[in-house]
């Protein structure tokens, strides 16, 4: 007997934990329903207290967030999820260990973003980022879209700092107009420097992604998450 049931996603979630409702709703809205039952089902893991990506990777100063986000990984196996998410780019930095620790597929954001922004724009040879210092330090989208001989570009410094300030407020859940004005400001930036299109690549800038300008196309990194798990979640098991 075949069993047609849909897949489960399992989401190591609390990165921030807005940030994970947010690419939640994105999940509800993406996916075809007509009643609850239509709608996908979400093991959720919704984890503040996992050590900070900032200080581990930023300032060299904390604790290795690996080990936490394996043992949710696992609990979330445990439970039920037939497939992995973890929505944070800068966590995709700790992707490897934690996909090694479990034999569940874990999707991996910063491939599908790649995939989809190549697979859609094969004419564009400039992007600009719009992500966490972490995500620039680390070169996760860099050395990926450079392998594929695109030119990929952040903000200046004194820019890029004002961005991680509006991340840093967006995580306290204490932000509006000013955050968006400095994401703006940095998006004009880059397209001024030429990119042909803009990420946003962090999960805490999506939370308010919906209100920035952009004279160029705009690929949101949650959104691209979240009609990944839609599609994934769909296929029968």
């Amino acid at each position: 007997m075949i069993n047609k049931k849909e897949k489960i996603v399992g989401i190591i979630g609390g990165m921030g934990p807005e940030a994970t409702v947010d690419m939640m709703s994105r999940v509800i809205r993406a996916t075809p329903a007509t009643d609850d039952i239509d709608h996908i089902r979400m093991l959720v893991d919704n984890n503040p207290k996992i050590p900070s990506r900032i200080k581990a990777i930023i300032e060299g100063t904390g604790e290795n967030p690996a080990p936490c986000m394996i043992e949710m990984a696992r609990n979330l196996v445990a439970w039920g999820a037939d497939f992995l998410v973890i929505p944070c780019n800068t966590a995709h930095y700790y992707y490897d260990a934690v996909q090694a620790a479990v034999k569940t597929p874990v999707l991996n954001m910063i491939d599908l973003t790649v995939s989809v922004i190549t697979t859609e724009n094969p004419e564009v040879r400039r992007l600009g980022l719009l992500a966490s210092t972490a995500v620039l330090m680390t070169g996760l989208y860099k050395k990926r879209f450079e392998g594929k001989g695109l030119d990929l570009i952040a903000p200046l410094d004194p820019v890029q700092a004002k961005v991680m300030t509006a991340i840093r407020q967006i995580k306290t859940g204490d932000f509006g107009s000013r955050e968006i004005e400095t994401v703006n400001a940095a998006a004009k930036e880059l397209t001024a420097a030429g990119a042909e299109v803009l990420i946003v690549a962090c999960t805490e800038l999506s939370i308010i992604s919906s209100d920035f300008e952009s004279d160029v196309r705009l690929y949101d990194t949650s959104q691209v998450l979240a009609e990944a798990v839609v599609k994934e979640a769909r296929k029968k098991v």
